[in-house]
């Protein structure tokens, strides 16, 4: 049932670094569009004191997530939720952070929408929402391998694509986020932390 993806192994670490000192000691943390559930795993076993809450929409993956938290035996994952980022309600109503990690390129703007309106809804004051992935942005080239994965996304489905970075800030702010910190990530990916205002 374990999928493994080849990114996930490459960006887990570079993740967490930047991630970790954005989490509570204790608390849970939500992960949205967890995929194959490697990196909920790796963040679980290195941050024993957290729970971590994967969700996928995809049954697939979802099977994959809980095969990797049964194998590590890791008794700091819940079991994964069914959970589709762009719906009104979402399996769960609170969380002390959330991480989003290359799902919004890859899924259409309302998932983004919804992201973000649900980070709005859980997260406490001071709550850390995480995003992780390839945007365009204004001023700054974008990567010659950026503009050609942006292609290929769209080729494949019109309603993907990398997303301008301020739409999302944008969209964040008037959910009532705060201006995130960027941060620059290997291969051309950038960490967003938003802060609940």
């Amino acid at each position: 049932m374990r999928r493994q993806a080849p990114a996930a192994a490459r960006n887990r670490q570079p993740i967490l670094d930047v991630l970790e000192p954005h989490l509570p000691k204790r608390g849970l943390v939500l992960e949205v569009a967890s995929g194959s559930g490697e990196h909920t795993a790796h963040f679980a076993q290195a941050l024993p004191d957290l729970t971590f809450q994967p969700s996928d929409p995809d049954e697939n993956a979802r099977a994959s997530i809980d095969d990797w938290t049964t194998t590590l035996g890791l008794a700091n994952v819940r079991l994964a939720l069914a959970l589709d980022a762009a719906a009104e309600t979402w399996p769960i109503t609170e969380a002390d952070a959330i991480a989003c990690i290359n799902m919004i390129h890859i899924s259409p703007w309302a998932s983004t929408v919804g992201l973000i309106r649900g980070a709005a809804r859980l997260l406490p004051k001071s709550g850390t929402l995480y995003l992780y992935g390839p945007y365009v942005r204004a001023g700054v080239e974008t990567a010659p391998s950026n503009l050609a994965f942006d292609r290929d996304l769209r080729a494949r489905n019109p309603a993907w694509g990398l997303r301008p970075m301020e739409e999302v800030v944008a969209l964040a702010q008037a959910n009532g986020l705060a201006a995130p910190l960027v941060i620059e990530m290997p291969a051309n990916n950038l960490s967003l932390v938003f802060k609940r205002n």
